[in-house]
């Protein structure tokens, strides 16, 4: 089980007794809940973001200038 010290007051409590953990389990769901919520977001936002520059006529883009070589 995983120590008592490194738990917030809420956790520990938890674990000092033999009852199932609710503080855990929905941190739990919480995150399994959020991080495919975030991922998809992210996911559709970088969709875009490619397809709207597919669409770009090139006159139009800004081009990054070349790096200056350093001598």
């Amino acid at each position: 089980m995983i120590d008592p010290i490194l738990a917030c007051a809420t956790c520990a409590s938890n674990f000092q007794d033999d009852t199932t953990n609710a503080a855990g389990w929905s941190i739990f769901v919480m995150l399994v809940i959020i991080l495919p919520m975030l991922t998809g977001v992210v996911f559709f936002m970088v969709r875009l973001a490619r397809r709207s520059g597919e669409g770009l006529d090139p006159e139009l883009r800004d081009e990054l200038p070349p790096a200056a070589s350093t001598r």
